[in-house]
């Protein structure tokens, strides 16, 4: 049976905090509020628990989910290498809603699908988010819905979709936006080319943050807009 906490109530916050905590700690997934939209969240460390998510969400295992952390420090933990270019983009949008992808450090533990050795990082904003990243650590997590339907914007919303396959809900009214992250791909930029100035970080998927906006941070580095793409939410 899941719970609903919410975290607009002090003491339903500490409680639900605690009991996502622990649901967590046992590989079970949770349902947390982000500054973009809802998202469903397990341990990033646990493959049982990442195929939990996958299972719940409808998707298969090439359509890994992204990771949420709390501290920029931690991008360098699992990323193999985080260039110049890149520190700019978190210095500029992060914590916020842009979603890098980089090729993962390679001595990591953990299996988030099929992800050709990249992960997809991005520190959120928002109080709940970032104290619960605090103390669980990097959590993969992907917007709170079914595969093919819109994004949860409450856990009223999210509930209705994922019922019991979420332990616990943590609700913090509605999502201010309702827009996905943006997701960027940054990998050429890493340097297993003699040149890695000749990578540029191409748009995976437009969202919370416009185009134009990362143009003034990265400049010619970002590659010319392609065709549209259609791409299944993550939080």
């Amino acid at each position: 049976m899941s719970s609903i906490f919410d975290c607009g109530d002090d003491g339903q916050l500490l409680a639900g905090m605690r009991h996502a905590r622990q649901a967590i700690s046992r590989g079970e997934l949770i349902v947390m509020p982000t500054d973009t939209v809802y998202g469903v969240a397990a341990d990033a460390f646990s493959p049982q628990a990442v195929q939990r998510l996958l299972d719940a969400k409808g998707r298969g295992r090439n359509q890994p989910p992204p990771v949420l952390i709390g501290s920029v420090e931690t991008l360098e933990a699992l990323a193999e290498s985080v260039p110049e270019p890149v520190r700019r983009l978190v210095d500029a949008f992060w914590p916020g809603g842009l979603t890098i992808v980089l090729p993962a450090q390679p001595s990591l533990a953990w299996d988030l699908g099929d992800t050709l050795g990249t992960v997809a990082v991005r520190m959120p904003e928002g109080r709940v988010a970032l104290e619960l990243l605090a103390e669980t650590g990097p959590l993969a997590v992907s917007s709170a819905n079914l595969t093919g339907l819109d994004a949860a914007t409450s856990a009223e919303d999210a509930e209705q979709m994922l019922g019991d396959s979420v332990s616990v809900y943590l609700a913090d009214g509605v999502s201010e936006t309702g827009i996905a992250s943006t997701i960027v791909d940054a990998t050429s930029l890493v340097a297993r080319a003699p040149d890695p100035r000749t990578g540029t970080v191409r748009v995976l998927r437009e969202g919370a943050i416009s185009r134009e906006r990362l143009e003034e941070v990265l400049g010619d580095l970002l590659e010319p807009a392609p065709a549209q793409e259609d791409a299944d939410g993550d939080s």
